[in-house]
Parts: structure tokens; C-alpha cells; sequence
């Protein structure tokens, strides 16, 4: 089932996520419905609280930019309670980035080329692994989600104080998507 994506100006995108238990209920039919309605956004990834729920998972899969970044291809996963446990590499800063919760704002974001993690799948077994260059990227800015930050709060305040009036109208519903948003005020294109 294609879920509705919480706009900017939602309370739950500033909100930190809480921890997913093993017995949370349908489970698996959520990360289905997460899966399917990122792909009828035409998203790469979607974090729970862009879904309004409070809870610390999100699902990624980067095959869209496998032609530009190899490494995207086949990078399909659940994350649930996911951690960073390091920062490495260089600071790759010329991606512009996007997010479904604020369609049509598209921004140069820098962060770490390299993270290592940790994190449980659906089946609740546990990972720690490096990511790199997309991969790396696409689940920082998931992650952020999970942290109540969304990519604009990583801006510098005057590329912020140009976004205002766009993020404005995202947070009043004054926006048209081709996807299926919470805010009754959003149209549909």
C-alpha cells in the first residue's frame, strides 16, 4: 500500500525516533509499504518518520544511481535502530541532494565520504558494516531523519535564509507533487 510522505513543517521530521522492537506490529507489511511507496515517489530512500511514524528505520535502495556511482547498484536494505559509529574519509560536498518531504528543493549537502554502522535487518540480525560514496551518502540522509534533521539543516544560513520562502510554501502545503502527501492542502499534479 503506497503511504502518504509527511511535509516539511510536519512536528514528527524534528522529532527523534524511537527505537523498533521485534514484536512491532506488521512489521513486514510496513517495510513493503515503505519500499512501495518510495518507489511510487520515485525516491531512493524513506525513513519512517517521513511516513509519521516515530520510529527509528528507514529503507534504502540506490539502484537509480547506478550508472553515475557503481556502488549504488544492488545496495537494497532495511535499517532498523541503526547507529554511526564513525565518520571517515574525505568530506564529499558537490552531490545535491533532495528529499521527498521537501519536493522540489535540491541542494549541494557536504558529508563524510565513508561511515561505518551498525544496524539490525528485518530478519533483526545485527550489522556493522563500512558504506561508502552513494551508499554512504543516501543512508546519512536517511539517518537524519531518525534524528529530527532534515538535509537544509545541514545548509549554510544564508543558502537556508534563500530556501525560506520555498520551504514556506512546503510547510503550508502550497506545493503540487506527483506523489501521494499527508497535508490534505498538497495537490497532487
Amino acid at each position: 500500500m503506497i503511504l502518504p510522505i509527511v511535509g516539511y513543517g510536519s512536528a514528527i521530521l524534528r522529532q527523534v525516533s524511537e527505537p523498533v522492537s521485534e514484536d512491532y506490529p506488521g512489521l513486514k507489511q510496513l517495510i513493503d509499504d515503505m519500499f512501495e511507496t518510495m518507489y511510487a515517489a520515485n525516491g531512493v530512500g524513506l525513513a519512517a518518520p517521513q511516513i509519521d511514524l516515530p520510529i527509528r528505520m528507514f529503507v534504502i535502495d540506490a539502484s537509480p544511481f547506478k550508472e553515475t556511482y557503481p556502488d549504488g547498484e544492488g545496495f537494497k536494505k532495511v535499517f532498523i535502530n541503526p547507529e554511526i559509529l564513525e565518520f571517515k574519509g574525505e568530506i564529499w560536498a558537490d552531490f545535491q541532494e533532495g528529499c521527498l518531504s521537501l519536493p522540489d528543493i535540491h541542494q549541494d549537502v557536504a558529508r563524510p565520504s565513508i561511515v561505518v554502522v551498525k544496524y539490525l535487518d528485518e530478519n533483526f540480525v545485527e550489522y556493522t558494516e563500512e558504506l561508502d560514496g552513494i551508499r554512504a551518502r543516501v543512508f546519512q540522509h536517511e539517518y537524519d531523519h531518525l534524528e529530527g534533521k532534515v538535509f537544509t539543516d545541514r545548509l549554510s544560513p544564508l543558502r537556508r535564509t534563500l530556501l525560506k520562502r520555498k520551504l514556506q510554501d512546503i510547510s503550508a502545503g502550497k506545493i503540487y507533487t506527483d506523489y501521494k502527501m499527508k497535508r490534505r492542502n498538497i495537490k497532487r499534479k
